[in-house]
């Protein structure tokens, strides 16, 4: 499995329309990511999976918030297994256990909230 960052700059071009689908492609054999904003506050990322890759299983300190926006993600938390289609989205609580499974194709926007867990 190839994993890529294909933004070479930190965020995306502000004040400017994008197609969220658009902005980044399917690559054969890869798991791609491109930042949209990168704040030391947060983060929102879109993320490709061409259909039979993987992201490892990892946990994050953060609340994160996935959605898709093309095909269908195998999302599982804490060993629980979520099928997520377009449009929909789920919260993968801080520090829980979880991956990514393309069964097909399909690309999410994941975003990542760094702030306010003092109240």
């Amino acid at each position: 499995m190839d994993t890529k960052n294909t933004s070479g700059a930190p965020e995306m071009e502000k004040s400017k329309i994008h197609i969220i689908v658009e902005i980044i492609e399917y690559i054969p054999n890869a798991v791609v990511s491109k930042t949209i904003i990168k704040k030391t506050t947060g983060n929102i990322t879109v993320t490709s999976f061409d259909a039979g890759e993987e992201l490892a299983e990892k946990t994050s300190p953060f609340d994160t918030y996935i959605q898709i926006i093309d095909g269908i993600a195998e999302v599982i938390i804490d060993t629980k297994t979520y099928k997520l289609k377009l449009g929909e989205g789920i919260i993968i609580p801080a520090h829980t256990s979880h991956c990514f499974n393309a069964c097909e194709q399909f690309k999410m926007i994941s975003t990542i909230i760094k702030s306010g867990y003092e109240d």
